[in-house]
C-alpha cells in the first residue's frame, strides 16, 4: 500500500502518519524532517527552512526522489507526508511508482482552518534530548518544560505565528491546487483534521475500508 498524507501546517499530518505508518508496516516518508536534514548542511536551505517558504518544487523533488532510491529501491509500502505538494510533483512520483509496478493507492487530506493551526502549531513543544514531540493544549508535558526522559523542551524556529501564516499562504498557493486536482478526479479522500487524535485516525480507517471496497 502507497498513500500521500496531505493538509495544511498544523493539521496533524506528523501524528496521524506515525499511526498509520505503524499499523499498516509503512516506509514513513516525512519530507519536513528530510528538509530540515538538509538545512542543517546547507545555509541557504535553512535559511527557506526557517522562513516558512517551500523548498523550490524541481529541487525538492529531485532531491526526495534520490533519496527514495537510496532507501525505498522497489518503490512499495510508503507512506509521504507532505510530499508531493505540486501537481508536477505529484505526477513525478505518480510516474516513479509506474516504473516500479506500484500505484498510489490513496491520497489523505487532513482539512483545518488557518486559526485552529496557529493555536496548534504555537503550542507545539519538541524534546531537544529525544525527539518526543508534545502540544501544550492536546497533548501537554508530563512536568512543564520537561519531556519524560528529562529533556528540555523547545520550540521550532518555524513555529511562530508569523512563520506559520507564511507556511499557510504556501499551502493555500500551491498544496491546495494540487488537492483541488486530486479532488476533481475523484482521488481524494477527506477527513476532518480539528477532531481529536483518536477520531481523526478512525475516521480515517474508515474511509480506507470504504474506498477498498468501492475499488
Amino acid at each position: 500500500m502507497n498513500l500521500i498524507l496531505l493538509g495544511a501546517p498544523g493539521s496533524g499530518k506528523g501524528t496521524q502518519a506515525e499511526l498509520l505508518s505503524k499499523k499498516f508496516k509503512l516506509f514513513y516518508l516525512q519530507t519536513g524532517d528530510l528538509a530540515r536534514e538538509w538545512a542543517e548542511k546547507d545555509h541557504r536551505i535553512k535559511e527557506i527552512v526557517d522562513s516558512g517558504r517551500l523548498i523550490p518544487e524541481e529541487e525538492m523533488s529531485d532531491y526526495v526522489m534520490k533519496y527514495l532510491e537510496e532507501r525505498v529501491p522497489r518503490g512499495g509500502n510508503i507512506l509521504f507526508e507532505g510530499f508531493p505538494r505540486f501537481i508536477s510533483q505529484y505526477k513525478k512520483y505518480e510516474k516513479w511508482l509506474r516504473s516500479k509496478s506500484e500505484k498510489i493507492d490513496a491520497v489523505i487530506s487532513l482539512d483545518i482552518n488557518e486559526g485552529e493551526a496557529i493555536k496548534r502549531l504555537s503550542s507545539r513543544r519538541i524534546c531537544e534530548k529525544c525527539g518526543e514531540v508534545y502540544n501544550l493544549i492536546t497533548n501537554p508535558p508530563p512536568e512543564n518544560g520537561k519531556c519524560k526522559c528529562g529533556g528540555n523542551l523547545i520550540q521550532r524556529e518555524d513555529d511562530n505565528p508569523e512563520s506559520i501564516r507564511v507556511r499557510f499562504k504556501y499551502y493555500h498557493d500551491n498544496t491546495k491546487k494540487l488537492i483541488d486536482y486530486l479532488d476533481s478526479l475523484g482521488r481524494l479522500v477527506r477527513v476532518d483534521a480539528a477532531e481529536p487524535i483518536d477520531s481523526v485516525f478512525t475516521a480515517i480507517l474508515a474511509k480506507l475500508r470504504l474506498d477498498k471496497k468501492n475499488d
